[in-house]
């Protein structure tokens, strides 16, 4: 049964991109095959948290594969956003005339970086995940230039360099951690086993795991969009397509966190979680003043929500630091994030096909001109900037308490201080885009077609988990904080 799981929720993008590759002469029914096949990883991703959540042992299918509380939630998520991006990507979108060579780009890229997260997030060894997520930033970055400009071009070359050097450093401190840990006279053939190396932490050298977790944090928090080496994150979501950008802010930096979770795990019981901690919110902090403060200059759409996706990550990365409540209120948080923010990319797109640029400045009247559009992107904003009943309004509060609770009081005035800068900051630049007079020539209506009523999930799900958390997903949670911090 294990393995029937295993297979369901990695072979369909997989397959999924063969396909694509193959077939090249019929792009757009490979697409629509796509999107029947992806949710067969959503549905293996939903029996698997369902299983994790009722106390169900974790699945395990040879010395590579596991799949414990902390995964199935971050499996549910790719598979989630993934569907999404899916559905409404190239070659399905029957509003945006796309080239069937770009159709058939896209298919086969955007299934392959869903498989690589995937795996990244299902395998027990440290070193595949390693693998995974440098395979991440490949798939990822081709597809930046699938309408080549001189802008996206640089973009794409500007992620590949700077997410490249972050790689070079998480696998220069997962190389040292292995180091270490084969000396402890442990079987080399499970030396970046994460349960193996979890059972024989306390056997670490005290400075040499410190060291590596510098490595490990700045390396896998380049990826995970973390100051200073955030700077690509803007950039490529302002170039990428939207499905692109939705996948990467929604689910590719929570992947990122999550193998920063997995190290901190290890490395808390070699040295104690005081050092892990003090990085996290180091590094929380200053994530989090970066994308709040960048939020008042932005004047394209896009940007403003790469630095959303900044400042919700140095969130989350605070969270983490914070003890068991602060851990789950991280998660939560990620969680929120990854459906609402996917969701606003997505929709994000639709603006941008409707007014045909990108700048603030341009997009004006959005309420008046594509009413359904304007409210679902309201909405999104509103689920960011921390407004209730929505999820993440919830998961802040609970941030702010756990910072109470750890005795950081000063701290957590300046987190306070931050988080109204930004809500204040997207709430302007919402205004601006949805009232005033559409640039003349600009199609007024809408219809409530397909897209729509798909993109509207996400939103109110999030609003649904903002006033009552299901017991399944609350338990989910908490099995995936004892994870984090067993």
């Amino acid at each position: 049964m294990d393995l029937i799981l295993v297979l369901a929720l990695l072979m369909p993008p997989l397959a999924a991109g063969v396909l694509a590759l193959v077939l090249r002469r019929v792009p757009r029914r490979v697409a629509w095959l796509n999107v029947l096949t992806i949710p067969i990883s959503l549905v293996a991703a939903g029996a698997i948290a369902v299983r994790l959540a009722t106390g169900g042992a974790s699945i395990v299918v040879g010395q590579l594969w596991r799949i414990d509380a902390l995964s199935g939630l971050l499996a549910v998520l790719i598979a989630s956003v993934a569907a999404l991006a899916v559905a409404l990507g190239p070659g399905t979108d029957r509003e945006h005339h796309w080239r069937d060579a770009d159709v058939r780009t896209f298919r086969i890229y955007v299934n392959l970086f869903a498989f690589t997260m995937l795996v990244a997030v299902s395998t027990v060894n440290l070193g595949l995940m390693w693998v995974a997520i440098e395979a991440t930033t490949v798939t990822s970055a081709l597809l930046i230039p699938l309408q080549r400009t001189k802008a996206s071009v640089e973009a794409s070359w500007k992620y590949l360099l700077i997410g490249s050097v972050g790689i070079a450093l998480a696998f220069t401190g997962t190389v040292v951690a292995y180091v270490d840990f084969a000396t402890t006279g442990v079987d080399i053939n499970v030396a970046l086993d994460f349960t193996a190396m979890r059972e024989a932490a306390t056997a670490f050298h005290p400075q040499v795991a410190r060291l590596a977790f510098v490595f490990l944090l700045v390396g896998f928090g380049t990826k995970a969009g973390l100051a200073p080496t955030h700077t690509w994150l803007p950039e490529a979501h302002s170039e990428a397509p939207s499905p692109l950008s939705a996948m990467m802010s929604g689910v590719l930096l929570a992947v990122a966190l999550y193998a920063v979770m997995r190290w901190k795990t290890i490395i808390d019981l070699a040295v104690g979680s005081a050092f892990s901690d003090s990085l996290l919110l180091i590094v929380g902090t200053a994530t989090l003043a970066v994308g709040s403060l960048s939020l008042l200059s932005q004047t394209h759409f896009k940007r403003l929500l790469a630095f959303s996706s900044i400042e919700h990550m140095g969130l989350a990365c605070l969270g983490l630091a914070l003890g068991p409540l602060g851990t789950f209120a991280a998660l939560l948080h990620l969680t929120g994030h990854a459906l609402v923010k996917s969701a606003t990319f997505l929709l994000s797109g639709r603006v941008l096909h409707r007014f045909g640029s990108g700048t603030i400045s341009a997009t004006r009247g959005l309420l008046a001109t594509a009413p359904h559009t304007a409210v679902l992107f309201a909405a999104g904003i509103f689920a960011l900037g921390g407004l209730p009943p929505f999820s993440l309004f919830v998961s802040e509060i609970l941030i702010v308490k756990a910072g109470w609770a750890a005795g950081h009081p000063l701290l957590t005035t300046a987190v306070l201080i931050l988080l109204l800068i930004a809500f204040g900051s997207l709430l302007v630049q919402l205004h601006r885009m949805l009232f005033g007079e559409a640039p003349s020539g600009i199609t007024q209506g809408e219809r409530a077609t397909g897209a729509v009523l798909l993109l509207s999930v996400p939103v109110v799900v999030v609003a649904w988990l903002g006033v009552s958390i299901p017991a399944p997903l609350q338990m989910l949670l908490s099995n995936a904080v004892l994870v984090v911090r067993p």
